[in-house]
């Protein structure tokens, strides 16, 4: 009775949130294709939601999810055009697959949903997450934050089909900055994260909140190495994908690097200083006397407006003054930082500023930048199986080991490369092997897991499996060791059948069998048992 009033209940949600989108969807000039889109996508996250939290466990709730698409559809895209590749509208976003124009609240883009609904997902982004006082890190962190945050929406419509659990590493729009995403879902947590992304005050800094909670579910020195990667590798993609982003950090690196040298000098930087102040002297006079004299304000009006772009000419001369008194206070407030830096303790603090930014943007001259964002990538999960290490100490009761197994599984299964997923890489098989070690006993000291071995390497060759497999319920696997005659007399072969909750098997072949203790292989010999009590 329950579980049908369980059903009933979902049938009137879904039935709202439908009604809500088509009221949202009848105030937008939308056109059809597009408005058959939006309503699929929801209908489809519905159907896979389910399997999706039961995979990744630890995700934002169904409501809070399909709400927040709702919001975006209804508050931040006025128009979405769909066009189709290699068509005359397609010209538009050249050799892209969308275009996300955040000021016209406008998206172009193929018809494709999982394409569509990453577009919502990024044009409803603040560009910056983290507070300026990080200085190129707040660019560039905030950047690879918010793709992976956006890559991570789509997930449970491109990876789940309500009876199916799919990764096609290609559809992923870019997979480290997934990979590096989901690193720190599992580490810190989806609430922490969610909060972090759509804050909208800069007056929490979350980066000093991120780097407490590493260091107090970790400890200070893993936190300090796994953020010191993150921030590198940051500045690496960052200058990868985005050229302007690097030009831009070029021209602050030589501005950077010529104030460190004319700092060497502490009487020519006195002069600086001082002719710097002298400027912004006279230009603040010349804008008080601007504002105070209708026939030069007029001029200024005139001078400015001339050189601007029609959607950003400045309406009257009454916006332009209260523009200028902004620039004004803005001046008034460099004349005391410069003045501040005669202080010799503010000196000594603003080189060690200088010498700070010098440390990240001196990356951008770095030669092989894939080869140093690989080598980053690799040691940062090397120091994440760490981490996790930690949780699994942490960890003392059958429902948290259930969850952490679930963990364990869905980070197994994340594409590191085009070709490999994380637990085929032959680069971590060591950590993984010893991580999976670890997991597996700790399971089996809470009771979680059945017919233990005394043997840890028929333990780990047995069992590994589970965390290789795409089964939506692990609860559900079954496992069976079964004995095949080799092709030479008297030789035999142990394989490990896998059965999903279908029924369906895998078999593979036991590793190392011969070597191992034939009476340990026999207790599980033609029993089919559960994974999972």
């Amino acid at each position: 009775m329950q579980k049908k009033n369980e059903k009933l209940f979902d049938k009137i949600v879904r039935k709202d949130y439908n009604n809500e989108l088509e009221r949202v969807l009848e105030k937008k000039t939308y056109a059809e294709n597009a408005k058959s889109i939006l309503l699929s996508i929801l209908y489809k996250i519905e159907a896979s939601y389910k399997d999706y939290k039961q995979v990744k466990q630890d995700v934002v709730s169904k409501e809070e999810l399909i709400e927040s698409i709702i919001y975006c559809i209804e508050n931040n895209c006025d128009e979405i055009k769909l066009v189709k590749p290699h068509s005359k509208e397609s010209e538009i976003i050249g050799k892209r697959t969308f275009l996300i124009e955040k000021k016209k609240k406008r998206i172009i883009c193929y018809n494709i949903e999982r394409k569509v609904l990453y577009c919502l997902a990024k044009i409803s982004k603040r560009n910056r997450i983290i507070k300026d006082n990080y200085f190129v890190i707040d660019k560039t962190l905030s950047d690879l934050i918010n793709v992976g945050a956006c890559i991570n929406q789509v997930e449970p419509l491109r990876d789940f089909n309500g009876y199916s659990w799919t990764t096609i590493p290609r559809e992923i729009e870019s997979i480290i900055h997934n990979l590096i995403y989901q690193n720190l879902l599992l580490l810190v947590g989806n609430e922490f994260m969610n909060k972090w992304i759509t804050n909208k005050e800069f007056i929490i800094d979350y980066m000093e909140l991120f780097k407490n909670r590493l260091e107090q579910f970790y400890g200070k020195e893993l936190a300090e190495e796994l953020i010191k990667i993150l921030k590198e590798i940051s500045v690496y993609l960052e200058i990868k994908f985005d050229k302007k982003a690097k030009e831009k950090m070029m021209k602050q690196k030589e501005i950077v690097e010529k104030e460190l040298d004319q700092m060497q000098d502490n009487k020519a930087f006195v002069v600086k200083i001082t002719e710097e102040k002298r400027k912004i002297v006279n230009e603040i006079k010349t804008i008080d006397e601007t504002i105070n004299n209708k026939h030069l304000l007029e001029e200024e009006y005139e001078k400015r407006n001339e050189a601007l772009p029609i959607e950003e000419k400045i309406f009257s001369m009454r916006i332009l003054s209260k523009m200028m008194c902004d620039e004004r206070e803005r001046k008034i407030e460099k004349i005391e930082k410069l003045n501040s830096l005669l202080n010799p303790k503010k000196y000594v603090g603003y080189k060690k500023e200088l010498e700070y930014k010098e440390k990240y943007l001196s990356l951008i001259d770095e030669k092989n930048i894939d080869k140093k964002i690989d080598r980053l990538k690799l040691k940062m999960q090397k120091i994440f199986l760490k981490c996790f290490d930690k949780k699994i100490e942490q960890c003392t009761s059958k429902h948290s080991m259930l969850k952490l197994i679930y963990e364990f599984r869905y980070y197994m299964m994340l594409p590191y490369t085009f070709e490999n997923n994380i637990y085929q890489e032959k680069t971590l098989q060591k950590e993984i092997e010893e991580e999976t070690k670890k997991i597996l006993k700790k399971a089996n000291e809470l009771k979680v897991i059945e017919r233990f071995s005394k043997q840890e390497d028929v333990n780990y060759e047995l069992l590994k499996c589970i965390f290789q497999n795409r089964n939506i319920n692990l609860e559900e696997i079954e496992i069976k060791l079964i004995k095949e005659k080799g092709l030479q007399k008297g030789q035999e072969k142990y394989y490990i059948q896998i059965f999903d909750g279908n029924g369906i098997s895998e078999k593979r072949e036991m590793p190392n069998s011969e070597n191992m203790n034939k009476k340990d292989l026999a207790i599980r010999f033609n029993i089919k048992v559960k994974a999972f009590y």
